[in-house]
């Protein structure tokens, strides 16, 4: 999906170093009941669209856990309470890119997700189990607690048949794809646990409109049980700050990415443009920085070294929010590398509204939620190709004043109709709803 480094399509997420964990003290007392929040892919804090809920939710008064794997290098405690909320993590012994890989992982991940949900059942018991996806595999939970009155709540942050159509060929190659439906056995069971998943839950959010109108037209559910909780920078963390030229170094101009470096996040094609712009245009006086990592950082080192870019595109791999914000600041230009094709083109990227949050204009490829997203904040891309992108990227660079322009635009948009202020609220009518059933 949720600000990042890593982050995915619809979930931002970020280094947690300088989160605002305030005290007991500060928080208000608990005047709702106990709600559970679970998440597979990312930890918590890290994981930035979950963080955001649960806060908001403490703060509207409820007993907040959560629970999550832990992180490589943050969020290693196997239980923590920030700003009074109740993180359990369980430790992630599988990863990779391969079909294997993600089968042990999910399948790890609902063992040990079960056994903290009991766990945290025992020490007291909640009203609401809140789940988040990748993966769609945990409705067989709301079975398990249904007996005890507890609500399930789908929070839909990824389309997983199409993440996996974009990841893996049917044929079983572990191959990335075009993102053509083949209606292999795979894709076709990841579609079942997603209808399911909707079927479980008394309410369903969605990420926004797009994914809404899938579950709505394409699965059936009530459109009174779906509602949309768009992600948005967390303002306590995302402040505009001075530029530190010295990041920029001896280049004109600092183009950015940051996020996760999947298949699907199109970085090979930024490095292509990249290409493009320094030797088909000569254009040597602009860098590249590159902020994250993922499972395809290692093919891409290996394209940089092949297409011999040098010190001209920078990748800074895992870094502290603090210094992430420091590019974000420093930069001229974030990219969204993100091709067009159906996973894509209806999936919000959480790195447009980062770049949007610090002022700053983005190029894109031209992509529905994309275009809802940024509106005239971004310069939109119509052919998936990097020399195309590169194009852009210079025109962008050579106009500062439509660069300013659509910085200013995109600063207005994400702190008002898209802020995460006007989210939350959908968030508390989403568990209005859900508990009042």
């Amino acid at each position: 999906m949720l600000v990042n480094v890593p982050l995915s399509p619809d979930t931002g997420s970020a280094d947690t170093g300088s989160l605002d964990t305030g005290s007991p003290e500060e928080m208000p007392p608990v005047t709702k009941p106990h709600v559970l929040l679970l998440v597979e892919n990312y930890s918590v804090p890290h994981d930035r669209r979950v963080w955001n809920e649960a806060r908001t939710l403490r703060e509207a008064g409820y007993a907040v856990s959560v629970i999550s794997p832990k992180g490589e290098k943050l969020d290693t405690e196997s239980f923590e309470r920030v700003s009074d909320v109740d993180i359990y993590r369980f430790p992630m012994p599988f990863g990779g890119k391969n079909k294997v890989d993600f089968l042990l992982e999910y399948g790890w991940a609902m063992s040990a997700s079960l056994a903290l949900a009991l766990r945290v059942w025992r020490k007291n018991p909640f009203v609401a189990m809140h789940v988040a996806n990748p993966p769609d595999f945990y409705f067989p939970f709301e079975r398990a607690f249904r007996s005890k009155g507890v609500k399930f709540i789908f929070d839909q942050h990824d389309l997983s048949s199409e993440t996996y159509l974009e990841k893996f060929d049917e044929d079983g190659s572990d191959t990335p794809t075009d993102g053509e439906a083949s209606g292999g056995l795979v894709y076709k069971a990841l579609q079942y646990c997603e209808k399911k998943s909707f079927q479980a839950a008394s309410m369903v959010i969605s990420t926004n409109q797009s994914y809404r109108e899938r579950a709505i037209n394409e699965c059936g559910i009530e459109p009174d049980r779906v509602m949309v909780v768009r992600n948005a920078p967390d303002p306590h963390v995302y402040q505009q700050r001075p530029a530190r030229p010295e990041l920029r170094g001896e280049y004109d101009s600092m183009v950015m990415f940051v996020g996760v470096m999947g298949f699907q996040d199109g970085v090979h094609v930024l490095l292509d443009a990249a290409h493009h712009v320094r030797e088909a245009r000569g254009r040597t006086d602009i860098l590249f920085a590159l902020v994250g990592t993922g499972d395809q950082k290692q093919d891409l080192l290996a394209q940089h070294e092949r297409l011999g870019l040098g010190e001209g595109v920078r990748f800074t791999g895992f870094i502290s929010e603090d210094d992430m914000l420091d590019y974000l600041a420093t930069a001229d230009l974030g990219v969204a590398p993100d091709l067009n094709g159906p996973l894509n083109d209806v999936s919000t990227m959480t790195k447009i509204m980062d770049y949007m949050s610090m002022g700053m204009p983005v190029v894109s490829f031209d992509l529905k939620e994309a275009r809802y997203t940024a509106g005239d904040a971004a310069a939109y891309v119509k052919e998936n190709s990097g020399e195309a992108l590169g194009e852009m990227i210079i025109e962008l660079i050579d106009d500062p004043e439509r660069r300013a322009t659509m910085g200013a635009a995109g600063y207005e948009r994400v702190t008002g109709p898209l802020s995460w202020e006007k989210s939350s609220e959908n968030l508390l009518e989403v568990y209005n709803r859900a508990l009042a059933t």
